[in-house]
């Protein structure tokens, strides 16, 4: 089975953001690694995010996280993504790197620092104002760890307060997309620990407010496709975090552990019309590199997607329709997999070579020289990593 020309137009539609956290410095609880050639500024992070757009053609845009990314003069910082050939994105807020939420940001009881962590999240969306970007994302680390230390409604409450202040700031075309994760760093409770908390939340605010879904962050077992499903039709379905787990929040490449799962939570981003043109779901990387090159890690991070994608897109939904109709089983099954199991990847190979691109974007990138050319220059300094 080949990859028909309707398929083709709709891959050439495809984008996936970047985190300019992933070009730093990662690692565990208990080490980060540095390599040589690590970009020691915001500037250095995004030229090295412009070459997975420039080998791929997928990743047109870079996302920020604030304060890590903080520059005197975002749009400096917006027209040198430009002349590279990518934009900024998403702006990514953190309320979990300072003392004062070491109980809590938007959830605290604390009326100073509640209002601390809010007016971080005002400060995100005046650079949203500067850079052009739609999404500002929460992650919020608040939660417990024991029972009876904090009042769980009450925090929910003041969660509710927090987030309904910050999206009345928003512009008209900005949207604020809340994440969740089942636990980390606490883990008790996590004031957002799943999708129908987020959708709680966002529901409360407006049309503007979305749920991000992280691929690693649910409990073992779960079947996050169903809960793509779901937020696609209730029309809540904001954003991608894209990573692969084994355990929990692994932040390995994503399709790494289980492409077949990525296959499916595609398949059902396309059936419910989240995917091409005018779509409202965005799809971005969030992993770190703990131990594998950055730029071939995001590099073969977005190949993933966009072979997963051509796959999901190869399935014969008018036969899979008629199969489940007649309560073929087998036969249902069968069209799944057969797309699934379609190397798509010679056909691949010779669409980009039709769009000036690579064949083989890893191959053509680390024949480039460029990691060696970094790594030569960017002696000195302080490298990038978690919190810079």
């Amino acid at each position: 089975m080949s990859i028909d020309q309707a398929t083709l137009d709709l891959l050439g539609q495809q984008a996936i953001e970047l985190p300019s956290w992933a070009f730093g410095n990662a690692g565990t609880r208990f080490r980060v690694f540095g390599t040589p050639g690590t970009p020691r500024t915001i500037q250095e992070k995004l030229a090295d995010a412009a070459q997975v757009n420039t080998y791929t053609g997928l990743a047109p845009s870079v996302a920020l996280h604030i304060p890590w990314d903080l520059v005197d003069d975002f749009g400096e910082l917006a027209a040198y993504a430009k002349d590279l050939g990518v934009r900024l994105g998403t702006i990514n807020s953190n309320t979990f790197q300072d003392n004062d939420y070491k109980f809590g940001s938007l959830t605290h009881h604390d009326d100073r620092i509640r209002q601390k962590a809010i007016d971080h999240h005002f400060e995100c969306i005046d650079v949203m104002n500067v850079t052009g970007s739609q999404d500002l994302k929460i992650w919020l680390p608040d939660g417990t760890n024991y029972a009876g230390q904090g009042d769980i409604r009450g925090r929910q409450d003041r969660l509710a307060d927090s987030l309904h202040t910050i999206y009345d700031r928003l512009g008209p075309n900005q949207r604020l997309v809340l994440e969740y994760k089942i636990y980390e760093p606490y883990f008790y409770t996590m004031d957002v620990p799943d999708w129908g908390t987020s959708f709680a939340h966002v529901s409360a605010l407006g049309d503007r407010a979305m749920v991000c879904l992280d691929t690693g962050h649910h409990a073992p077992h779960t079947n996050i496709e169903f809960i793509v499903a779901q937020l696609l039709r209730l029309g809540k379905l904001g954003s991608f975090d894209f990573n692969s787990r084994n355990y929990g929040d692994d932040d390995l490449i994503v399709g790494a552990a289980d492409p077949f799962q990525l296959f499916r939570i595609i398949y059902e981003v396309i059936r419910g019309g989240g995917y091409g043109e005018g779509s409202q779901v965005a799809f971005m990387l969030d992993q770190c590199h703990n131990i594998e090159d950055k730029i071939p890690g995001q590099i073969r991070s977005v190949l993933n997607v966009q072979e997963m994608t051509a796959r999901a897109l190869m399935v014969d939904r008018e036969a899979l329709a008629a199969a489940q109709e007649a309560n073929d089983v087998l036969g249902a099954n069968d069209i799944v997999m057969d797309a699934f199991y379609t190397d798509v990847r010679p056909d691949l190979a010779t669409w980009r070579e039709s769009r000036g691109l690579p064949a083989d974007p890893m191959k053509a990138f680390l024949a480039s020289g460029y990691m060696a050319k970094v790594a030569e220059e960017r002696v000195g300094g302080t490298q990038s990593g978690w919190g810079a």
